[in-house]
């Protein structure tokens, strides 16, 4: 809807006397309002309406509402300019939205656009804290830390108390002093307060500071919410003389080894060259239990599909590990759908150890990039699946869960370096490691079994998972065969990419109903509200 600019009605201004952000009327979720005036001049003669956009700035998604107006009087019956609002609009605690509104019809030539950037508080703002999601997050949480000290003679006793609240059934109370660190798991269980105690020896002790931790896991924010920190000084609750005892014991403990390495250094042997060999060597890490990760990419090819099946067979016969594919989950994904089957699994990750592993490609590039606002991206193997492109709803559900967290923990991020490229990264990702496979394939596989590769004064190893070494078993031999199968044809073939990219022509012939595209376009919901003159 256009009109000469001399006959287009002017931009709206903002109303300043509301207030943007609050909770909706049930106490719910946090909402935000929306609202503008009409200027009160001549070009109201020519108003047809309004539109509002509202776009969330991490996943691009928006919502656009049009109003028709029926207006003929310059003020409202109360004398006052015609105002207009959008109320309880749901939003997310944290995200930042692009809201903008002009009037209806536009001008031909430029625009009466007013444009502001909303950022909703966290759950910690008193304005929202109160909302049920806040209040599953733990919005208004206060343990109330009790700490108290017993000591014995060279025994401590560290005794916590803290107050349980409703929406988390499970903590973590961890105890840390530079030479240890223990923890307790413990369970609400009806109760509103919880203890525990801590016993250890005054030797483990190197220091007098001491941090305490209590970890809650809420329901909404899971392995990820905050904890509650404080720290003690358990000196001050020692006798002056056991400190100096114990100061004067360690003294002599220390001159004791001073003076055995100054013997040993001017009285040593020949140096065994084969038992430093041997603390040299990697430890070799036994495999203990079995590991669950889901996997996302992009089916950019069919020789490339194959590299990623072979990989899935490693991980399983090699590895010992539970893969979640969508090729390989047809009949569960046939009922509960892309985005169903998505959250499922990304819930039942959550409350375990288990890993998300994104292979990156010119395909997750691509795509990423669609999202973002360039031409739209089908491919051929897309087509042909029966999943369809299941990475553009992978990333719509990850992407704002990753960009959130405190800790990457759960996911991984690697690319085939033989066929793909650092540059196939989309930039969200950038802030976490980057994996090569095969090169760096151990590393990623001690991330899937949440544990160090490198300790103090140890490194672990896994048997054949090495570069040089993977493919010395049947399932790491056919993986190594597929991607120097898709290297040598992308050798051949410079523009692969682009030649498995489909026009909207070749859709039309290949999907004669909505398609299996329709997860691949950015959602946007358009509403009118007719508004008629009082």
């Amino acid at each position: 809807m256009v009109a000469r600019r001399e006959h287009a009605p002017i931009g709206p201004d903002w109303d300043p006397e509301h207030e943007e952000v609050g909770m909706d009327r049930h106490g719910l979720v946090p909402v935000m309002n929306v609202t503008w005036r009409i200027k009160a001049d001549a070009s109201i003669r020519t108003l047809n309406g309004s539109e509002l956009n509202i776009v969330e700035e991490n996943t691009n998604q928006s919502v656009c509402l049009q109003f028709s107006y029926s207006i003929k009087n310059l003020l409202n019956p109360n004398y006052s300019r015609w105002t207009f609002s959008l109320n309880e609009v749901v939003v997310e605690p944290g995200y930042t939205y692009m809201v903008s509104v002009f009037n209806l019809p536009q001008p031909e030539i430029g625009e009466y656009t007013i444009r502001k950037r909303i950022t909703i508080p966290g759950c910690g703002d008193k304005r929202i804290q109160k909302v049920q999601l806040c209040l599953e997050n733990g919005s208004l949480w206060e343990p109330n830390m009790s700490v108290l000290v017993n000591t014995k003679p060279k025994m401590l006793s560290i005794f916590v108390g803290f107050k349980a609240t409703q929406y988390s059934e499970r903590y973590q109370v961890s105890i840390q002093n530079s030479g240890f660190f223990y923890s307790m798991n413990v369970s609400k269980e009806n109760r509103t307060s919880l203890n525990v105690t801590f016993q250890f020896g005054l030797w483990q002790l190197s220091q007098c500071e001491m941090f305490i931790t209590i970890q809650p896991f809420f329901i909404r924010c899971k392995n990820e919410c905050l904890s509650h920190k404080e720290t003690i000084d358990y000196c001050t609750y020692y006798p002056l003389q056991t400190l100096i005892l114990g100061t004067t014991l360690g003294l002599l403990v220390i001159g004791s080894c001073l003076a055995c390495l100054l013997w040993r250094t001017f009285h040593k042997d020949p140096p065994n060259t084969s038992s430093s060999a041997d603390k040299d060597q990697p430890e070799v890490f036994q495999l203990q239990q079995r590991k669950r990760v889901l996997i996302i990419y992009s089916l950019d090819h069919a020789l490339y599909k194959n590299i990623i099946l072979k990989l899935c067979a490693f991980l399983a016969t090699k590895c010992g590990t539970e893969v979640v594919l969508d090729l390989l989950d047809s009949t569960r994904l046939g009922v509960l759908g892309s985005i169903q089957w998505l959250e499922w699994h990304k819930e039942q990750i959550e409350n375990s150890s288990d890993k998300i592993l994104i292979l990156c490609s010119r395909g997750v590039q691509a795509k990423w990039r669609a999202m973002c606002g360039d031409k739209q991206v089908f491919l051929r193997q897309d087509a042909c699946s029966f999943v369809g492109d299941m990475l553009t709803p992978s990333l719509s559900l990850l992407v704002p869960h990753f960009v959130r967290s405190t800790s990457f923990r759960k996911y991984i991020v690697a690319y085939f370096d033989d066929v793909c490229s650092e540059e196939d990264i989309p930039s969200p990702f950038n802030v976490t490691v980057r994996y090569k496979l095969m090169k760096q394939f151990e590393e990623v596989f001690f991330r899937i079994l949440d544990t160090e590769k490198h300790e103090p004064g140890r490194m672990k190893q896994i048997e054949g998972l090495s570069e040089d070494k993977y493919h010395q078993c049947p399932s790491g031999r056919a993986l190594r065969d597929a991607i120097q199968a898709f290297h040598a044809y992308q050798q051949e073939h410079p523009r692969w990419f682009e030649d498995e990219l489909m026009e909207s022509s070749e859709l039309e012939v290949e999907e004669n109903s909505d398609g299996i595209y329709g997860s691949a376009k950015t959602s946007t919901n358009l509403t009118t509200y007719c508004v008629h003159d009082s």
